[in-house]
């Protein structure tokens, strides 16, 4: 009687003991054949925050368009005081490889984007008005951008390339294997680019991902895919470590929170 009774208290610690540790290991992770983790914005495990929500430490801008307001970094274009092409760079760290994350809204009719791996100081390569210049042009940004203009019809999501002669690259719904200036080719498609606009919120808040691996570069917009890049050339300008910064595009006023990037390399 004495020994059943041991062998019940031990399966119970046994049984126990594997509760806890199914607690702390979910099982999606033990069974290979489970689908992944579900979809959780707010993971910021393995992450660092790029903004404090209250200041702009670490970011440089043109102070006539940007500042912190309710906890978003805010750029603003007026009639008044319009900026054109603006961008606010986050110079405490360069990045090639790093799943970003952050949250994007534009006022009105106006547009915006998130610079990644791009460079500062190269001069302007597009005709434009020279009174709308950045006053310095270490706030000029050239390099990849993960395109919001939400009220544009073709633009929001897709991959596009600032100040450099690729332009367009991926559009989105679009999987674009390219090889620099070279060449491009669609290799797929996401979807219609009009049905995916749809998943986009105009005046209101977006929570829009990066990913950057090497030659490819992911565009996601409240969890689903909006453009795939893939870019074979090892010295194209998609491919090289740089800053993250914001850009303003237009009359109009746009919001970025909660930014957190997972850098690798």
């Amino acid at each position: 009687m004495m020994k059943l009774k041991l062998v019940i208290g031990l399966l119970a610690v046994a049984s126990l003991a594997q509760a806890q540790d199914a607690k702390k290991k979910p099982h999606y992770y033990n069974d290979p054949f489970t689908q992944p983790a579900p979809l959780d914005f707010n993971d910021h495990e393995g992450y660092v925050s790029l903004f404090d929500g209250k200041t702009l430490d670490g970011w440089d801008g043109n102070p006539k368009f940007w500042r912190v307001e309710d906890g978003a970094i805010v750029g603003e274009s007026t009639p008044a005081n319009p900026s054109g092409n603006s961008y606010i760079v986050y110079r405490g760290m360069k990045a090639k490889n790093f799943t970003l994350k952050f949250e994007i809204k534009v006022d009105g009719e106006g547009g915006s984007g998130i610079q990644y791996r791009s460079l500062t100081g190269i001069p302007w390569r597009l005709p434009i008005d020279e009174k709308l210049q950045p006053v310095k042009l270490n706030w000029m940004m050239t390099g990849p951008q993960a395109d919001f203009w939400p009220s544009a019809k073709f633009w929001t999501g897709q991959f596009y390339s600032e100040n450099t002669p690729l332009r367009i690259v991926a559009w989105r719904g679009q999987v674009v294997e390219s090889f620099g200036t070279k060449s491009k080719r669609l290799m797929g498609n996401i979807g219609d680019i009009m049905d995916l606009s749809k998943i986009v919120k105009k005046d209101d808040w977006n929570q829009y991902t990066v990913i950057a691996r090497d030659g490819v570069c992911i565009h996601i917009i409240n969890g689903q895919v909006m453009a795939v890049m893939i870019d074979d050339d090892p010295h194209s300008s998609n491919n090289m470590a740089g800053y993250i910064g914001i850009e303003i595009e237009s009359i109009t006023k746009v919001r970025v929170r909660n930014m957190w990037i997972k850098k690798l390399k």
